[in-house]
């Protein structure tokens, strides 16, 4: 049996105040769902992350979702998934996820989705992992961390090589191809047991 093509997803667990995230978050679970692919994000049923879920399940996509204990409640835990992981830690789940991906996308979100956005990316950065790493910039979002990641470039504190690890684009389909390409040309997942 062919391995599916594994998207972790990060987003809010908010569904944010323009309804362009929650159209580009379903965009994404359907893409996901017409590729074939297989979704694995925080297995939330509320915001964003509930949005790409139901998306991808509505067409038939399998999901992952991995959450900690003590989040079942609060960012409802959703049962309607092919498998739900429930684990101690934001740790645990963070590795969880990663384990199981082949790319990484970031779509709209708060501190939660920034945090993993830059623990993935410092990961590829040190090493740790090959897989690529998009940021979904609905509506400029990202604009003003997109312009502030050069600020670090121009300072000298990130390298042109690190900032172009991480693939920006607005639409959902151009951004998945790129990925895609990139994570063929990776050859697959590492071993995230050493972060």
């Amino acid at each position: 049996m062919t391995k599916r093509f594994t998207l972790c997803v990060y987003c809010g667990s908010r569904l944010g105040d323009d309804p362009a995230h929650a159209h580009a978050a379903r965009a994404v679970g359907r893409e996901i769902a017409q590729r074939g692919w297989q979704l694995v994000y925080g297995g939330g049923n509320v915001g964003l992350m509930g949005i790409v879920a139901d998306a991808s399940l509505a067409g038939g996509a399998p999901v992952i979702g991995v959450i900690p204990r003590s989040l079942m409640e609060r960012e409802v835990g959703h049962s309607g998934l092919s498998e739900l992981n429930v684990v101690e830690t934001m740790h645990q789940r963070k590795q969880g996820m990663a384990e199981q991906a082949d790319a990484f996308l970031a779509l709209p979100g708060g501190i939660g989705t920034f945090e993993e956005l830059f623990e993935v990316w410092t990961w590829r950065q040190l090493g740790y992992h090959d897989q690529p790493i998009g940021l979904l910039n609905v509506g400029g979002y990202y604009n003003a961390l997109v312009a502030f990641m050069q600020q670090t470039v121009d300072a000298g504190f990130v390298s042109d090589g690190t900032r172009a690890m991480l693939e920006i684009g607005d639409e959902p389909s151009a951004l998945l191809d790129r990925l895609a390409a990139q994570a063929a040309l990776s050859g697959g997942r590492d071993d995230y047991s050493r972060t």
